[in-house]
């Protein structure tokens, strides 16, 4: 079975289906119980939204996605833990590789966005990040923010190229979309930077090119639904891409005591005129940091 990252042909944004199994037949997702269709070695390629999970929130063009397990049958609350595994990883490696998703909506009451009957496919989101949380029943769930891939937008186009072995895949397709993302840099964060010489908290190094430094600024609380932490200079550090990358992942965080959390024997660099908040510092940790796998 070929998987399709992205547009099925002659399937159009908005179309509906009866079932599962017409979703199926269509191609659009495949799985006929599962809410992720994917593989962990190969990404997920599509998602189904229907209000099984408690903790799913749905703003229509950002989606706040509830991975899976974790259930008992027939029921939305959660008796276990949600671990890394099976369509979470594959949510995740999707996020990590920026393959697009296909998303699924269907009837539900209680979403304003659903159809009123059957399942309508919705286009195209990106996962712009995956965090891991205690839900609504006070046990673990992974949570993956999607965002629209939009196609009049002029704020930013990514060209993906989806080459894979012939075997696995369909033919290689070229196709750029286009998404909202936040891509600004504000006075706070050019004022982290300029603080510390555009220098790594981290790992202390300061890129130079021929005319000029760089860095990067980075949000300890995510900006955005579902974190909404603040644009302020208690809540951003001045990283090198490779760190900044790294934190955002959830590969390294940040303790109370500002060690560094996956490397060893790192400390954060701090200047006195940078008063880093706390609480912060803990929602990263918390949410973020990928210490249980």
């Amino acid at each position: 079975m070929k998987r399709i990252f992205g547009d099925i042909d002659k399937i159009f944004e908005g179309d509906i289906f009866e079932s599962r199994g017409s979703l199926s037949l269509a191609k659009v997702h495949r799985p006929l119980q599962a809410g992720i269709s994917g593989s962990e070695q190969e990404g997920a390629d599509s998602v189904v939204i229907s209000g099984g999970y408690e903790d799913d929130e749905d703003f229509g063009d950002i989606i706040i996605y509830t991975g899976h397990g974790g259930r008992s049958n027939g029921s939305k609350n959660q008796v276990a833990d949600q671990v890394l595994t099976r369509g979470n990883k594959a949510l995740a490696i999707s996020q990590e590789n920026q393959l697009p998703i296909r998303v699924v909506r269907g009837a539900n009451k209680h979403s304003k966005f659903a159809p009123t009957t059957g399942y309508r496919y919705d286009g195209l989101y990106f996962i712009t990040e995956y965090w891991h949380e205690k839900g609504k029943s006070g046990y673990i769930v992974w949570r993956f923010r999607l965002e629209k891939i939009k196609s009049k937008e002029n704020i930013q186009v990514s060209t993906n190229i989806i080459s894979e072995p012939k075997s696995n895949y369909s033919k290689t397709i070229r196709k750029e979309y286009v998404i909202s993302k936040i891509i600004r840099e504000t006075k706070t964060a050019k004022f982290i930077k300029q603080l510390y010489n555009d220098t790594c908290q981290i790992c202390g190094i300061q890129i130079k090119s021929a005319v000029s430094t760089y860095s990067e600024a980075a949000h300890i609380k995510s900006l955005g639904k579902p974190h909404n932490g603040p644009d302020t200079k208690e809540n951003i550090i001045c990283l090198c891409p490779n760190h900044h990358k790294m934190f955002d992942l959830g590969i390294i965080s940040i303790d109370e005591s500002f060690n560094i959390l996956g490397l060893e024997e790192k400390k954060l660099t701090i200047d006195p005129k940078h008063n880093i908040n706390l609480e912060f510092i803990k929602y990263h940790k918390e949410h973020h940091y990928k210490k249980l796998l």
